[in-house]
């Protein structure tokens, strides 16, 4: 956040903004607030004690993909810097807690509540009770969470510094970091809202724009190795989920008589594939619910794919020199060229997917919406 906070500062400088100078002050508070957090997690998530174990592509590859309770910054000699996070959990059997995700750092207990290590709650948060073990009601706020935060921070930055532009000069030629974002904005509204939902577009406008640049910039986001990005935001199942469920909620309460009419009872449908058994209509109505199922397994997919291929270009360096020094070196240019490629293709793939679920969601909506004109015969 403070990188892409410290590029807008530093555009909206040179238009001799006051906005400007208060955001580059919120940038550098937030490296100053931040320098103890690094310092203080280096030192609770420092491990030297772990026994040296050959190179797992596997966990090295699933460990920048899936979640974590804490932000993995860098490793030094086997030491892992680390940014804690906050763990909420509650139990039955204890009630509230609230503490440092450090506090499980190495295999650590507190409070009866550990990281598990058993296959059924592997990489999970449990508790100990004297009933055996229990999982509690997590609410902790881990990797993902604290991206999404990160992000939902940058975009309502942006939208209401171009919000006060368009305020402050109604009539001015958009230029820089205000030309970019209309650029998209206007291409959300022309080349898919309009087209696909007709007259009622403007009502759906704000979460189409919040969904595009969501998707978009948690996929760039994901692409940078250091903090605040790295982490798999739109490649987790529960976020593509919940923005697929959003989608799936708006078409259902946008549909109007007409689309209840064509789910229950299709036109121009042969009265043999509805009567005595009712076939289109159970065919219309798992359409309705196939196509959220649809939009969250895409989105996820395609994402967690790139990810999974680009590690593991990353990690045939290190597979290739745990057989031998020389065999790595050789296999080294080769593996960064690939895995320079698919970061390329990552970035065209981001705002690809981003479109294309935009897109989906503005059909549907457009689906639910339509109007069909009634042909009256003119005597």
């Amino acid at each position: 956040m403070s990188i892409f906070g410290g590029f807008i500062s530093f555009r909206m400088i040179k238009g001799r903004s006051e906005w400007s100078w208060s955001l580059l002050k919120l940038t550098l508070l937030g490296w100053l607030l931040l320098c103890p957090v690094l310092l203080s997690a280096s030192a609770t998530e420092t491990s030297s004690e772990a026994p040296e174990k050959g190179f797992d592509a596997g966990a090295f590859i699933f460990e920048h993909v899936e979640d974590a309770y804490s932000w993995h910054i860098l490793t030094v000699h086997a030491h892992h810097i680390s940014i804690p996070l906050p763990v909420i959990l509650f139990s039955s059997h204890s009630g509230l807690h609230v503490f440092s995700s450090a506090r499980l750092a190495h295999g650590h207990t507190f409070e009866g509540f550990r990281l598990a290590t058993e296959e059924q709650y592997e990489g999970e948060i449990v508790e100990d009770t004297p009933q055996g073990v229990s999982r509690p009601v997590d609410l902790s706020i881990t990797k993902t969470v604290m991206a999404m935060f990160i992000s939902m921070i940058l975009l309502v930055s942006l939208f209401l510094w171009l919000a006060r532009r368009y305020r402050r000069y109604p009539d001015g030629a958009p230029s820089g970091m205000q030309n970019a974002l209309e650029v998209f904005i206007l291409f959300v509204r022309d080349d898919i809202a309009r087209p696909l939902i007709g007259k009622h577009y403007a009502r759906y406008m704000p979460y189409l724009l919040t969904v595009f640049f969501f998707i978009w910039i948690n996929n760039i986001m994901g692409l940078i190795p250091l903090f605040p990005g790295g982490a798999n935001v739109t490649g987790n199942i529960a976020v593509t989920m919940a923005l697929a469920l959003i989608t799936f909620g708006i078409t259902l309460f946008s549909g109007n008589k007409s689309y209840w009419g064509h789910i229950f009872n299709t036109p121009g449908v042969p009265w043999w594939l509805k009567i005595p058994v009712p076939l289109m209509p159970i065919v219309e109505i798992v359409g309705v619910f196939t196509k959220p199922i649809v939009l969250m397994i895409r989105l996820f997919a395609n994402i967690t794919a790139g990810h999974i291929v680009m590690l593991g270009f990353f990690s045939l360096i290190f597979v290739f020199g745990a057989i031998s020094p020389m065999l790595g070196m050789v296999a080294s240019p080769v593996s960064l060229a690939f895995a320079i490629f698919m970061t390329l293709l990552e970035l065209l793939v981001g705002i690809i997917q981003a479109y294309v679920f935009t897109l989906l969601s503005a059909l549907y909506f457009g689906m639910a919406v339509e109007e069909h004109e009634v042909h009256e015969s003119v005597h």
